[in-house]
């Protein structure tokens, strides 16, 4: 149990980090922003001690992941409005841009592994954890994710 402190630093804390995992699974703003609240509602129930910070943020990514999963067996799955979304972020530079695009149209299978990766900053046994597949599963997708992404940026470069 945390105390309104407590809990208030961490929802700050990490509010970011959930929404940017829904939304990298959901591609929905929306929907992320739904899950948002739904996962730091569970938080805020949540009775069991954590043991660090750290096993906060694991819990937290952990019942995001468990929360675009429900989402996506529900029938009252949406259409994405992703695009939408896109047009409002503001990027650093056009490279920033392209690899953010290029990174949303993986599928998930690979966007989770290299958003939790390179983003969040996971290793590929925490990642495995979090998305409750083998570590070996966890290294291929992002072997495969990267290439994905090369092939997509080239094509990108010569497209444009």
């Amino acid at each position: 149990m945390f105390t309104n402190e407590q809990y208030t630093s961490l929802v700050h804390k990490y509010i970011d980090t959930v929404f940017r995992v829904a939304l990298g699974y959901t591609k929905n703003p929306e929907d992320a922003q739904d899950i948002t609240q739904d996962v730091f509602l569970a938080l805020l129930r949540e009775s069991k001690p954590f043991q660090s910070e750290d096993h906060v943020r694991y819990w937290l990514i952990r019942v995001t992941v468990n929360e675009c999963k429900k989402l996506f067996r529900s029938a009252w799955k949406g259409a994405e409005s992703f695009e939408a979304y896109a047009n409002t972020v503001a990027f650093p530079s056009d490279e920033h841009s392209d690899l953010f695009y290029a990174v949303m149209e993986l599928p998930v299978k690979y966007r989770m592994p290299i958003y939790l990766h390179y983003y969040e900053d996971y290793s590929t046994g925490e990642i495995a954890q979090i998305l409750r597949v083998p570590k070996g599963t966890v290294c291929t997708n992002l072997r495969r994710g990267r290439e994905m992404l090369k092939n997509l940026l080239q094509e990108e470069q010569r497209d444009g």
